[in-house]
């Protein structure tokens, strides 16, 4: 597989996400409607990907997102530092005292237990980095001048407003100019998505990303409601998964697309909220790649798991260009993220490549 990364040594980033960040208000075993008091976390589906690539990785990484500029927009900058991202490509907004053109976003999260499932309720309206607008950003001096090895984005950001969309579009189109390899995670959200056209709305959006994408990150559902593609056998549960249907749709989908140099996704089985089988699977020249499986897997915070997956599978296409490889990082990655609290990953380089090679769960001393 060649993904024809740029060199290293011509680029100040490693990766560069594109999304937004919000604060995680926790109420750690508890519930939201009846909690006293929260731990506050740092999370975005897009944030969480460079966050892990950094820690865990050690790549160098930055987020383009914005925020108003007032405490809550500092505490926000602070935890990023914190998770070792570049805060540099942050664009601030002034706060008007009140939020009633900018704010920054809030997501509570509560993580279930068992037959009571996770549940999050965000308030993320107005927010500085759904008003970001395309030329609000100087991508020239971001890919060309820093530059950047690896950019990645997703449909959550997509989906959060018109310009929002709009600025996407020319992030994916402006990396490809400059040779920038991008991924975008599918991560379709019927509710995001509502008022601003629907599901015929992601499909536009969407189908015009494709275009530009080299690594697609996404399941059967994604596939389906953002681009058009169906699966045939399929009852629209993972766990009843027609895998044939799937990798037909697999082959339609890359003649659609055939800039797509890789496919993956996750597979997971809800059993209990804290108990999920859990695996994923990778196309790459022609060929399926299957993880390692983790049948049974103990959850603690499932919130985050599938962008450790992103991560950690974008570590191995970087530094291996092997499928096989990236696959088995990112479900490792994953699986460790599940079993930490908060939305990002608290694992090592070390424990994810002793899993990948078969370690067990012995008490280390």
């Amino acid at each position: 597989m060649e993904l024809n990364l740029r060199p290293k040594e011509e680029c100040m980033f490693d990766e560069v996400s594109l999304g937004e960040i919000m604060l995680r208000l926790d109420p750690g075993e508890g519930r939201i409607k009846t909690a006293r008091s929260f731990r506050a976390w740092e999370g975005g589906g897009e944030y969480n990907v460079a966050r892990g690539l950094r820690r865990c990785f050690g790549m160098k990484t930055s987020v383009i997102t914005a925020f108003a500029e007032n405490e809550i927009g500092y505490l926000m900058e602070d935890l990023i530092l914190q998770g070792g991202v570049d805060t540099s490509l942050i664009k601030w907004v002034p706060y008007d005292g009140i939020g009633r053109t900018v704010r920054n976003g809030i997501n509570f999260t509560e993580r279930g237990f068992g037959i009571r499932g996770a549940v999050g309720a965000s308030d993320r309206g107005n927010t500085a980095a759904s008003q970001l607008k395309p030329e609000d950003i100087d991508w020239d001096y971001i890919f060309g001048t820093l530059g950047v090895r690896w950019l990645h984005t997703g449909g959550i950001y997509a989906a959060l407003s018109e310009t929002a969309a709009q600025t996407v579009i020319t992030a994916v189109k402006k990396a490809k100019e400059y040779g920038t390899i991008v991924s975008y995670d599918l991560n379709y959200r019927p509710s995001l998505w509502k008022g601003i056209g629907g599901q015929a709305k992601a499909q536009e959006v969407n189908k015009e990303i494709a275009k530009y994408v080299d690594v697609m990150i996404g399941n059967e559902e994604d596939f389906t409601a953002s681009l058009g593609f169906e699966v045939e056998g399929n009852d629209a549960d993972l766990k009843e998964l027609n895998m044939d249907g799937y990798y037909k749709m697999i082959e339609t989908v890359t003649k659609a697309y055939p800039n797509f140099k890789v496919i993956a996704t996750t597979l997971r089985t809800v059993k209990t909220a804290t108990v999920n089988d859990w695996k994923a699977i990778c196309w790459a020249d022609g060929k399926i790649y299957n993880s390692l499986e983790y049948p049974g897997l103990e959850i603690l915070d499932r919130v985050g798991g599938g962008d450790s997956f992103a991560s950690g599978l974008i570590y191995g296409l970087m530094t291996y260009e092997d499928a096989q490889k990236a696959v088995n990082y990112g479900v490792v990655h994953g699986a460790l993220a599940m079993t930490t609290p908060g939305d990002t990953s608290m694992a090592s380089l070390k424990e994810v490549e002793a899993k990948v090679n078969g370690a067990g769960a012995r008490v280390q001393r």
